[in-house]
């Protein structure tokens, strides 16, 4: 059963311009010039669009109970329950805004690694994760199109989404050790070969002029190494949340909010990484049940609520695993 005015396309367009509205405001209001951004001010960004995600969350919620009770067909169907319906909905999103939110976390390794690689100055960070994320919600929209319109045709195509899932997420373990190179993104090589750049920082521009020609900065070429990894990342999540829900809208909402609160949430987390070792075997778990509750999906279904709090299980126990191990280890010194 699908989300009320799921398939309507003003209620994507309406979201999608209320996200716009929103990160106009930030970026234009709150954050229009360049500064390093403490930790205090993270987490209140943090709390923010946390918070803005969970009003959201209860929104849907009272928006579809409303709506299947109103609907005279659906209330005319023998055992059906509006208020079932209307709390699948909202666990639903909830459940794919965690799955999501916890998949965006090995996006902050990377662009960890990407910053220092290229020495970028932390009052530019936030510019770039800002358009990075703005390239990276375009992106997701994409490939959340062709994800429905994919399973819609060929439902068979769920299987091999969950099959990738699990083979990403024992990968992911496999490789937890292996350093990480942007440098050698082949979208990177690419672009540095053939578009003209200055060797440095001009401020928060990304291009200059010079000479009468214009030319990249770094912080250009960084910004494409984000736009480019993020790529490889919504491989990785969209198949994720659609095993969760196969509505367009919820899948939409769900990793929109999920990505809105990454810039925050990335420096927030920057200088404590370290300190969750376990946090990427963590997150390979849940690939790997999400992988595996899509290929169980025809002969058993796990219930949503089930799913949320196996999800959320892992990654506790992931952390509380990181803090023992950085405790024992702070002891024996």
């Amino acid at each position: 059963m699908l989300f009320p005015f799921a398939e309507y396309w003003w209620a994507y367009a309406a979201f999608t311009g209320l996200v716009l509205l929103l990160l106009a405001l930030d970026l234009g209001v709150f954050h229009r010039r360049a500064h390093v951004v403490s930790m205090r001010e993270a987490a209140l960004w943090t709390v923010i669009w946390v918070s803005l995600s969970l009003l959201f969350n209860w929104g849907l919620y009272e928006y579809a109970r409303w709506a299947f009770a109103a609907d005279s067909r659906l209330m005319a169907t023998p055992g059906f329950d509006p208020q079932a319906a209307a709390s699948r909905a909202g666990l639903e999103f909830l459940a794919g805004y965690v799955v999501e939110k916890s998949l965006a976390v090995d996006n902050i390794f990377v662009f960890v690694v990407v910053f220092s690689l290229f020495a970028v100055p932390q009052a530019l960070q936030h510019r770039v994760l800002f358009w990075g994320i703005l390239g990276a919600l375009v992106m997701r929209a994409i490939f959340i199109l062709a994800g429905a319109v994919l399973i819609a045709k060929f439902h068979w195509i769920v299987y091999l989404f969950g099959g990738f899932l699990l083979f990403t997420g024992i990968r992911l373990v496999r490789d937890r050790g292996v350093e990480i190179h942007p440098e050698r993104n082949p979208v990177y090589r690419l672009f540095s070969r053939f578009v003209p750049a200055v060797k440095d920082y001009r401020g928060s521009r990304f291009l200059v002029k010079e000479g009468g020609r214009r030319y990249a900065t770094p912080l250009l070429l960084v910004l494409v190494v984000v736009e480019a990894t993020d790529v490889v990342f919504a491989v990785d999540s969209i198949p994720a949340i659609f095993a969760i829900t196969l509505d367009p809208f919820i899948v939409y909402t769900s990793n929109v909010f999920a990505i809105l609160g990454l810039r925050a949430l990335f420096f927030l987390l920057a200088g404590v990484m370290e300190m969750f070792r376990y946090l990427r075997v963590g997150l390979a778990f849940v690939l790997c049940f999400v992988g595996a509750k899509m290929l169980i999906a025809e002969f058993y279904k796990i219930p949503i609520g089930t799913s949320l709090a196996v999800v959320g299980g892992i990654l506790l126990i992931s952390i509380l695993a990181s803090v023992l191990k950085q405790q024992q280890e702070d002891k024996a010194l």
